[in-house]
């Protein structure tokens, strides 16, 4: 998606670590137009496929999340990283390490709002080792649900989660593929067709 590659390269900043900074439009401050645009291009993607509910772990994927299940139809769903007071009822569980916060979370989801029969698109943000997807795929898979695909917005290419992922024989959308990022902000795109 040459929108948010032009995007990232012109607000995206390289940190130490690998980190890419995009706050400035997908992740704390959000432009809500090119969350829009890629909604649609997941839709685009996945229109075919019988999606019944859109999955993603809070808080970062959920304007994504939000954005896609409009054009879908269908709910949008986010697996808690903290228990609150207000969840209720039984829980599917899952652990999930942090690549940006360097921590492990439990991560929750009410057994009510995912179900045996549900065709699910997981989507998110950024996708590097895959600690969250595999989380994600994990409460799908104690729900019975199908994972239809997986769509995200920035894959860090020069990582192994797309890899991995795919490898398994998972669909995975990502709509820019970084495969070298230097910390003199120096970035690569996969070309993609």
């Amino acid at each position: 998606m040459k929108l948010l590659e032009e995007r990232i390269r012109r607000d995206g900043q390289v940190r130490p670590g690998e980190i890419l900074k995009v706050d400035s439009f997908l992740n704390h401050q959000l432009d809500v137009e090119l969350l829009s645009e890629i909604g649609k291009e997941f839709y685009r993607s996945y229109r075919d496929d019988g999606i019944t509910k859109i999955l993603t772990i809070e808080a970062s994927g959920i304007a994504i999340a939000c954005l896609t299940a409009l054009q879908f139809h269908v709910p949008a769903l986010f697996a808690k990283k903290a228990k609150s007071k207000n969840l209720d009822g039984e829980l599917y569980m899952s652990t999930v390490s942090s690549y940006t916060y360097g921590k492990d979370y439990t991560v929750t989801l009410s057994k009510k709002f995912l179900h045996e029969g549900d065709r699910v698109l997981l989507v998110d943000d950024f996708l590097a080792v895959g600690k969250a997807m595999r989380g994600l795929l994990d409460i799908c898979s104690q729900a019975g649900a199908e994972v239809a695909g997986i769509g995200i917005a920035i894959e860090k290419g020069f990582q192994s989660g797309g890899r991995e992922l795919r490898e398994k024989g998972y669909r995975v959308t990502s709509l820019a593929i970084i495969d070298e990022m230097r910390e003199d902000g120096e970035l690569r795109f996969r070309a993609q067709g």
